[in-house]
């Protein structure tokens, strides 16, 4: 049995160890084997095997969540997980991998005309850049439209991630966010460049995507500087607020 998670393991793949031990806390008591493994698309696959595997598969999909698998199990106004890919190569919109894979990998449109009419009037591309946006960053949208004859999915930023988002955005806080590499490593560059005090909060956004809150004043493209160095090859995206924003 196999199942593929809302979770991706690419970078520098240290979301191998921490998804086996997720799954060891998770399954670990049970008559179980598994393996971990990756799709094409990255997406974590578990590999079941063993009497309990029923019962292991129930558990990893309440812990983890599953991807859709196929266009034809998607339903226009329903809510789905997924990562941003290939952030900046087009202009009209911003592209979200939900985990469609037939009849062929498919990834959800988030249109210019939704971005600009919540975001204001600017071009994707600076979007991305102010907004801090990176991909394979963890993303909750909503379907609000789907052609399966040409297979053309659209999709908008449900009202909870909009409220984070602006959160982000509005609270005079510089922030940093990685992917690549799991929030321990992160932990650990921040002890090795003195620079844990900088950081007011960091919070575990997916398996190996990591979110630093910097403390007011503490510019984020110095901290990137400093740890950049000692989490290759993670990539980073910021919030930049004016030093003399109050």
């Amino acid at each position: 049995m196999e199942i593929v998670i809302l979770e991706k393991i690419y970078g520098d793949r240290s979301g191998f160890e921490k998804l086996n031990r997720k799954l060891k806390s998770l399954i670990g008591d049970l008559e179980i084997s598994w393996k971990v493994g990756i799709t094409q698309r990255q997406w974590a696959k578990i590999s079941l095997e063993g009497e309990d595997k029923e019962v292991s598969a129930n558990l990893i999909r309440e812990e983890f969540g599953e991807i859709p698998y196929k266009l034809s199990a998607i339903e226009e106004g329903r809510i789905y997980k997924g990562r941003f890919v290939d952030l900046g190569k087009i202009g009209y919109g911003v592209y979200v991998d939900i985990g469609i894979f037939s009849p062929v990998p498919k990834d959800a449109l988030i249109p210019l005309y939704y971005l600009k009419s919540t975001f204001g009037e600017k071009p994707v591309r600076r979007m991305i850049r102010e907004f801090g946006w990176i991909d394979y960053l963890p993303v909750e949208v909503e379907i609000k439209k789907v052609e399966f004859g040409t297979r053309e999915i659209e999709v908008e930023f449900t009202r909870r991630q909009l409220t984070k988002i602006n959160k982000w955005l509005n609270d005079g806080h510089d922030k940093i966010f990685i992917a690549g590499t799991v929030s321990e490593n992160v932990e650990k560059a921040l002890i090795e460049t003195g620079h844990s005090r900088d950081v007011i909060r960091l919070e575990e956004l997916g398996l190996m995507e990591t979110l630093l809150v910097l403390k007011k004043g503490t510019q984020a493209p110095g901290i990137i500087k400093e740890i950049g160095p000692y989490l290759k090859p993670a990539v980073f995206g910021a919030i930049k607020f004016p030093s003399d924003y109050l």
